[in-house]
């Protein structure tokens, strides 16, 4: 039986858990080469025990990106993908529920996990990528199609990152392929909400009862993990998925057809 990525050297960013290390661990399992670039220590940790290359380092910031793909060029001689999986979430707060007083921050912080960091990320490897006609995947969500699956920011954050898909699969063809995963609500995430609306302490995993609320929303009755999530991944980066870009894949248990 044939590995999707056999010899595949790719960079994730954000993987110290939930979808992000869900997409390591099946990127390993089919072949790859990972390296991670992820914030927190306690992660990092665990990361580098399991012998995977891991830079600790902010995706907010163009030089700890840079640092990431740096890495994972030195570990393995080049660069085939970019992974993007980092988000904060606003708690499914409307326009309405903002305090004046945190709107610029909250839309600073939201704006600049969800979408800067798909930005400085790329800008860091395009060049490796496009040596190697690599392939790029970011991390969208189905609230990026769907009302009611999160608040203003977090959504007008998400509807960015469809645009840098678009923009970037168009921009950098034919050498790169650009695409992005929808997934829906998730299981067993460590997915927090904003600190600059004091929910930074607050994950989306703990909302009691989100299990049943999962499977009464979603057409397939599925309570979705991360692991269900990472096979889209891993066939966006493969060579089976050669002649696609500018394409949203949905993980979502059929919202789209409700």
């Amino acid at each position: 039986m044939t590995v999707w990525l056999a010899g595949h050297r790719a960079l994730v960013v954000g993987a110290g858990s939930g979808i992000g290390r869900a997409v390591v661990d099946a990127y390993l399992a089919e072949g790859a080469h990972v390296a991670v670039l992820e914030r927190d220590h306690a992660k990092c940790a665990a990361l580098r025990q399991a012998g995977i290359p891991t830079v600790q380092g902010d995706a907010t910031t163009a030089e700890d990106c840079a640092a990431g793909v740096a890495a994972a060029v030195e570990a393995f001689g080049g660069l085939d993908g970019l992974v993007v999986c980092v988000g904060v979430f606003d708690q499914y707060l409307g326009v309405r529920d903002l305090p004046a007083a945190a709107v610029d921050a909250a839309f600073d912080e939201i704006f600049s996990v969800n979408v800067r960091s798909c930005l400085h990320a790329v800008r860091a490897a395009v060049a490796h990528l496009e040596r190697s006609h690599g392939v790029i995947t970011l991390t969208t969500s189905t609230s990026a199609h769907y009302p009611g699956r999160g608040g203003v920011l977090y959504v007008a954050s998400k509807f960015a990152v469809r645009g840098l898909v678009t923009a970037l699969a168009h921009e950098l063809a034919p050498e790169v392929r650009v695409n992005a995963v929808a997934p829906g609500g998730t299981l067993g995430t460590d997915f927090r909400g904003a600190r600059a609306l004091g929910l930074g302490d607050v994950r989306l995993a703990d909302t009691p009862g989100r299990a049943e609320s999962m499977r009464a929303r979603t057409p397939l009755a599925v309570a979705l993990e991360p692991a269900d999530h990472a096979g889209a991944y891993v066939y966006l980066a493969s060579p089976r998925a050669r002649g696609v870009t500018g394409t949203v894949l949905h993980s979502d248990g059929g919202m789209g057809v409700r």
